[in-house]
């Protein structure tokens, strides 16, 4: 008798582990594949093989890029080259990316870039905040950019306890930021299992060196996060769930969530278009593909415009899909004056005309 229980507990466990993988197939978008839209004036950028996982572009045009993350779980073309930090000039009519030098005793050989955020000071200094992974663990490193020289100077690392799978950074004030967190475990297997078991312990959080605090809560797997061109509202990216929240900030940096704009589609970084105020996202069509890297049928990309955000009907309009036949694995997509940068988490960066 007791052998039966066993055997009939052991198949009801295997049942439901099996129904979760499926679902988690499901949230994955396993089956997808993409129909191409792709501008007719795109070209690669050259110096960028290992990755452009996220972007962000002066007022002026400058535009930086991080890239060569090392992140548990995706593929990496050049696992023992450290990350560096990209410059192109949008203004350029044939611009190349250039890395930059870095000075000021930072460890160049743990560099693990991953999402970065520009803030211009009142005295119109520049500054860059990075998100670090040396030896896997999160930091968030500054730098002030030396635009003359075309240089990178090192000045702080930040550390906290709650800034843990860090993901993306925003910045709005000296040492003033909202973050997210994309896991609750940091071991990759747990990650993984918290992941298939639709886990919702992910968070936004604001860090300050007066006060560190969570202000956002119940993301399955808090992504990308930027803010409004008035700094009025917050939008940060759910990956797992396909979606982004549209969260309106308050004078104490708390915020209060609006509304969630359900995609379809795993949703990575977000930019915001200067001109128009419109959400650019980049996006993984199929993260299955993305987790299990296949070099015969590699994942795709997409890039979505999402117009008219705080309206009651957003418009959502794609920009650029592939089925990874030219680009795989899009993280991340920012405009400037009709031009456009798409990056990626490991592979190749495009640059279009619009």
């Amino acid at each position: 008798m007791g052998k039966l229980v066993a055997l009939v507990l052991l198949g009801v466990g295997l049942s439901l582990v099996g129904e979760m993988f499926l679902a988690f197939r499901e949230r994955m978008n396993a089956s997808r594949e993409v129909e191409p839209v792709e501008p007719e004036n795109c070209r690669l950028i050259e110096e960028l093989e290992n990755g452009s996982e996220d972007i962000d572009i002066l007022p002026g045009g400058l535009a930086f890029i991080s890239s060569g993350l090392k992140y548990p779980g995706l593929q990496n073309f050049a696992p023992d080259e450290p990350g560096k930090i990209f410059l192109m000039d949008l203004n350029e009519q044939n611009p190349r990316a250039q890395a930059l030098e870095i000075s000021g005793g930072f460890d160049k050989e743990l560099f693990n870039p991953h999402g970065i955020s520009i803030f211009i000071d009142k005295d119109h200094t520049v500054y860059l905040y990075v998100v670090n992974h040396p030896h896997m663990k999160s930091t968030v490193e500054i730098f002030k950019f030396e635009e003359q020289q075309r240089s990178l100077v090192y000045l702080k690392t930040i550390k906290h306890e709650l800034l843990k799978s860090v993901n993306d950074i925003v910045v709005l004030g000296p040492e003033q930021f909202y973050a997210t967190r994309d896991h609750y475990f940091t071991n990759s297997f747990l990650s993984l299992f918290e992941m298939i078991l639709d886990l919702r312990w992910t968070y936004v959080l604001f860090y300050s060196p007066k006060e560190v605090k969570v202000v956002a809560k119940g993301f399955r797997s808090a992504n990308g996060i930027t803010v409004s061109a008035d700094q009025k509202y917050v939008y940060a990216a759910d990956i797992a769930a396909k979606n982004i929240h549209i969260m309106e900030k308050h004078d104490n940096w708390d915020l209060t969530q609006l509304k969630v704009i359900q995609l379809g589609t795993l949703v990575d970084n977000l930019t915001v278009d200067p001109a128009t105020g419109d959400i650019l996202a980049g996006c993984h069509p199929n993260l299955m593909k993305l987790l299990n890297y296949n070099p015969e049928d590699p994942p795709g990309s997409e890039v979505l415009r999402i117009q008219n955000v705080l309206s009651e009907k957003p418009r959502v309009s794609t920009v650029y899909a592939n089925n990874g036949s030219v680009l795989q694995g899009t993280s991340v997509a920012s405009v400037y004056r009709g031009k456009i940068l798409i990056g990626t988490v490991f592979h190749k960066t495009l640059y279009c005309e619009l």
